[in-house]
């Protein structure tokens, strides 16, 4: 019998590769072929409405990852091993399939990947309606239908949910983004967009330093204490605050109604009177930014904005805004917003409104603000509040209609207005946003991080890695900033050094660790930027990091020369949203315990060079340790709740008949394999000579089987130090941050 990995069904089932996947398919589900291997699945219905619900099958016997909204902005994991265990408003489903002959002893963390492979649901945009797929308690997967306007119907759907399968899943959901780019037309893959400038500097944003009271005097002082400190931002983010708004609904005198803050709409395009003050020494924006800028060396300064212009939309009396057709619209919530978590913005703006612009005018606005803001010295936006679009799609052709005319005209403006796509997306983590993004290419990936919330800060770390897998393949993925100076400062600042995003705080003035900053950024503010999106390990990808009492959490990234692992405790402080806590939660151990693998690096053979022997050196950042070890070898970490490690993986090459060599990097920044941008050697009778192209400053380390004769920075040469017990090698680089040539001679 031949077996097709392309998904089909028979007799009743739902097949993938000669497995049995769904049972009791309904006879009104259509199966379409897609390219390599893939499928599109479908339904029919007796009649048109703006809203189906269809059953595909019953789901069970399998481990499964979702990833849903448990709320309108913001996405999450869930895991699982049945169809009732998938929420409503899931995104993306990951099922692991392991063939008869696979082995699980239920204490290796290395599955037998030979005997494993891995099915990809994915619930899209087909025409102008948005998919989603949900379960139910018999564990039927069902998948939605929605269009978000009542006049937009329909009885049969061909091309709403798309499914693959490979035997990496890494490379699975990569490939099904690129075939789905290819197909719907309606957005692009990440390798296909220009990735902003300001990633690979550090930076500073307003938002919990001072919230909507930011001023120009607290963003001088936030600056020239960061300065004071050696560690100088190199782009802003002035958040909300700037905008010149109005709230209609509070009267003077009176306290504030809850719900009407979200109700405050923008009069004008220009700042508001904070930032035209003499007494912030500064008459305008423009004046302003200049000042900065030249003071403080910033080379990127963003502003924000709403996708609607700010948080209840724009003011339609407002004279300036009166040119771009603004009305009054009251969103309408899908059965899915309202069915998880609740959120007070859109149930507030139920009741007061939006001030909506009319699709047709939108790129005006957008043109209008962000050449105004260019003109102000600005660089870019950050743009907020962007599902909030998919309610207001009743009489616009619906959410993915008004989703996607919105998104085409900032993409517009913003690219015509400001230099390299400098444009980052926020609470934008609906697929009608994903799936209708061609070029903005930096997007946020969680809910904020809230340094008032103690038992939010394990979820932050865990939610933006699990949704990197998805989210990863159409932005780089934005951690969101977080304040050096909190309990767990180190632990979000691990999370960004391997997270492949940007680097940002949100420190109040004056209030700041140096020593975890310098860790992340160097001298000159640029930060040692891992490649790809930080993503769970293979291992991680179907256990509860947060609540099942046992798993860490690990991250792998890669370097242009090495990988990179961060592992985290992030059980017992905190629980997922509408998931209870259960007695695992309950008795977690004060310190987990597991095993890092060079195996734990996808790709790594990528990185290593035809001259990889196949093993790896290990450095584990906070015990300065170095550890030789085979590719499948591993090493025991155990951590505290909210501690974490990071452990740099460098693959030895064999230089020569007996040289062992392999980069480590920078020993003091925690991702010091960034800072290794080429490796070579030259050959010759009396020896051979190592080269490596490095870049920062301070103790740069490397593996080495043998000490060396001599050590050269840039044609000079210097002291090392050299550790026989372990193979370390370490130089003190001195002076600027510039590339270094460094050679070590044998």
């Amino acid at each position: 019998m031949t077996i097709t990995a392309t998904p089909c069904v028979k007799d009743g089932c739902l097949m993938v590769r000669g497995k049995v996947v769904l049972t009791e398919v309904p006879k009104n589900i259509i199966v379409s072929q897609g390219s390599s291997g893939s499928a599109f699945l479908g339904a029919t219905s007796a009649f048109p409405i703006s809203h189906h619900v269809f059953t595909l099958g019953v789901l069970e016997g399998y481990r499964l990852l979702c990833l849903f909204r448990f709320k309108i902005w913001w996405m999450i994991p869930r895991y699982g091993k049945s169809g009732c265990e998938i929420p409503l408003e899931t995104q993306m489903l990951l099922l692991e399939v392991k063939e008869e002959s696979a082995v699980d002893d239920g204490i290796s963390s290395y599955p037998a990947t030979g005997n494993t492979f891995y099915i990809l649901f994915l619930p899209v945009l087909d025409g102008e309606f948005r998919t989603s797929l949900q379960g139910t308690p018999a564990n039927e997967l069902q998948f939605c239908v929605e269009s978000g306007d009542a006049n937009v119907q329909i009885s049969q759907i061909f091309e709403p949910v798309f499914v693959n399968s490979g035997d990496n899943p890494f490379e699975l959901i990569k490939n099904s983004i690129k075939i789905l780019e290819k197909h719907k037309g309606t957005f692009s893959h990440i390798e296909n967009k220009k990735i902003p400038a300001h990633l690979d500097w550090f930076g500073w944003c307003t938002w919990d330093a001072f919230y909507t009271d930011v001023n120009p005097q607290g963003i001088k002082e936030g600056l020239q204490s960061l300065s004071d400190g050696g560690c100088s931002p190199k782009f802003l983010i002035i958040d909300d605050g700037w905008q010149d708004t109005i709230n209609e609904f509070r009267k003077e005198g009176e306290p504030l109604i809850e719900g009407t803050q979200f109700a405050t709409r923008l009069v004008d395009i220009k700042e508001n009177s904070k930032f035209k003050s003499s007494d912030a020494g500064c008459n305008d924006l423009h004046e302003f930014i200049g000042m900065i800028k030249g003071k403080y060396g910033l080379k990127y300064v963003y502003v924000w904005h709403a996708l609607t212009g700010y948080w209840g939309g724009v003011l339609p009396s407002s004279e300036t805004m009166k040119k771009y057709n603004p009305k009054i619209v009251y969103p309408v919530q899908s059965p899915g917003n309202i069915g998880n978590v609740r959120d007070i913005i859109p149930d507030s703006l139920e009741k007061y409104g939006v001030g909506i612009i009319a699709p047709k005018k939108i790129f005006d606005f957008y043109n209008d603000l962000h050449s105004y803001l260019s003109c102000s010295g600005v660089d870019g936006v950050k743009v907020d509040a962007q599902n909030m679009i998919e309610t207001l799609g009743s009489g616009y052709g619906g959410r993915v209609a008004l989703t996607r005319q919105y998104q085409q005209a900032l993409e517009q403006s913003t690219s015509r207005n400001f230099k390299d796509n400098n444009l980052i997306c926020c609470m934008s983590l609906n697929s009608d946003s994903i799936y209708s993004s061609k070029t903005s290419a930096v997007a946020r990936a969680s809910e904020d991080f809230m340094p008032r919330e103690p038992t939010l800060q394990t979820l932050h770390i865990a939610s933006v890695a699990f949704n990197g897998l998805l989210l990863g393949e159409i932005a780089v993925p934005d951690w969101d900033m977080f304040q050096s100076k909190h309990e767990t400062a180190e632990f979000h600042g691990v999370a960004r050094a391997i997270g492949g995003c940007a680097v940002y705080v949100s420190d109040k003035p004056g209030n700041h660790d140096f020593k975890i900053l310098r860790r992340l950024v160097l001298p000159d503010g640029s930060v040692l930027r891992a490649r790809h999106a930080g993503r769970p390990t293979r291992d991680c990808l179907f256990r509860d990091p947060v609540m099942d009492g046992k798993s860490l959490l690990k991250i792998w990234n890669l370097n242009k020369l090495s990988g990179v692992i961060g592992v985290f405790n992030c059980q017992g402080a905190g629980s997922w949203p509408l998931k209870q806590a259960t007695k695992d939660m309950a008795s977690t151990a004060s310190s987990i315990s597991g095993n890092v693998s060079p195996c734990d690096v996808e790709f790594i053979e990528d990185v290593a060079g035809e001259n990889w022997n196949g093993d790896c050196a290990v450095y584990t950042f906070k015990s300065g340790s170095l550890f030789k070890l085979p590719k499948n070898g591993n090493i025991e970490v155990s951590l505290a709740t909210l501690k974490c490690e990071t452990y740099t993986i460098c693959p030895i090459m064999v230089f020569g008949h007996d040289i062992l060599f392999a980069p480590i990097g920078l020993l003091d920044m925690y991702n010091s394999g960034g800072a290794v941008e080429a490796l070579g050697c030259n050959l010759n009778p009396s020896g051979c000579t190592v080269k490596i192209k490095g870049r920062g400053c301070g103790r740069f380390g490397a593996y080495s089987s043998s000490k060396p004769r001599s050590c050269m920075v840039d044609m000079k040469e210097e002291e090392f130090i050299y550790n026989a017990e372990n193979g370390l090698l370490t130089v003190d680089l001195q002076g600027d941050c510039s590339l270094r040539s460094i050679e070590f001679v044998y």
